[in-house]
């Protein structure tokens, strides 16, 4: 894994921080504004959203960190189930400006090969503007322009990406694109939103990766069928962004960050080491005892979801469990 991840956020925020320079702050705000109603809307699209490059600016300065760090979060949980495994090439899929780009590039040391996919040029041509000031393997990339749809045609990749797409795509259009990148791909990282749609998208195409046959590395300790009952909850994991001024100014909030929920899945065709469980809640510290919820492996014909209390007589492990985070595996893995 990549130890220069730090270094990694700071460079593409002040490359964020570079792009809004000489752009009107309410032009930024009103662009951030229409973007974000846009992405909100229920009927999905068939043409890019962001239109040009003040656009593609504001909507990168304000939406690119939480896009990266949702990312790196379930980069993360693949590079914990496959320790020894770093890709050597990556496709990203209606990748825009590069969010998960940055992201692989923070979670695995190079060489690899890049390339970024997308359909909106001006989005293409400013991610290739931030790549310059990233590393090797960002200036290297390849940014190409193309329709993310039926009659998606990707390279052979180790690792293909798709994040904060699939809720841009008709059904007809999402089941093509994660076919494709079943196909391509010798690992699959699937990221949308984490709300109740998010979650049902991701849901989809997990079951459709693995009907093609990877099997999955994070964040399910399990290949069976999700046991969370539809309608009454979703799995969602949570990121801290570290806000922008920009942020501030559109969501008129005080505080220096913000969570970013996020659903994702990551599946491969080579073997992988899941979770044992996987903790699907903020845990719950309360005096001498914690409270984690927990995803677990099948048990019979089903997988599971379980409640675990850890108290003070349990020892190391619960000073493991107060010190536990949302999203991350159970038991705490050695070596990892």
């Amino acid at each position: 894994m990549n130890a220069s991840a730090p270094t990694t956020t700071d460079t593409l925020r002040s490359a964020l921080g570079r792009l809004l320079d000489g752009l009107p702050p309410k032009q930024a705000s009103a662009a951030v504004e229409r973007l974000i109603a846009s992405y909100r809307g229920q009927t999905p699209t068939d043409a890019p959203v962001l239109r040009d490059r003040s656009d593609v600016a504001a909507y990168a300065a304000y939406r690119m960190p939480a896009t990266f760090e949702a990312v790196r979060a379930a980069l993360d949980g693949l590079a914990e189930a496959a320790p020894g495994w770093s890709p050597g090439s990556h496709v990203d899929v209606g990748g825009g400006t590069g969010a998960a780009t940055w992201a692989v590039d923070a979670t695995w040391d190079g060489p690899r090969e890049t390339t970024v996919l997308d359909w909106a040029e001006p989005a293409l041509a400013l991610g290739k503007e931030l790549a310059a000031s990233g590393s090797e393997v960002l200036r290297g990339a390849a940014w190409q322009r193309a329709v993310i749809g039926s009659g998606l045609a990707l390279p052979d990749a180790d690792l293909v990406t798709v994040s904060y797409v699939l809720g841009e795509l008709t059904p007809q259009a999402r089941t093509a694109v994660v076919a494709e990148a079943a196909r391509a791909g010798q690992a699959v990282v699937l990221v949308e939103p984490g709300t109740p749609e998010g979650y049902l998208r991701i849901r989809e195409a997990r079951d459709q990766l693995i009907a093609a046959g990877l099997r999955v590395a994070a964040p399910c300790p399990h290949d069976g069928t999700c046991p969370i009952e539809v309608g009454q909850d979703w799995c969602h994991f949570s990121a801290r962004v570290s806000r922008s001024s920009l942020h501030r100014r559109v969501k008129g909030g005080s505080l220096p960050y913000e969570d970013e929920k996020f659903s994702y899945v990551a599946a491969t065709r080579f073997p992988t080491g899941p979770a044992a469980f996987r903790i699907t809640r903020k845990p719950q510290i309360r005096k001498g005892l914690v409270l984690l919820e927990l995803c677990g492996p099948e048990s019979g014909d089903s997988a599971g979801l379980t409640r675990v209390n850890v108290t003070k007589r349990h020892g190391d492990l619960y000073k493991a469990a107060r010190d536990a985070d949302w999203g991350q595996d159970w038991p705490p893995s050695q070596g990892r």
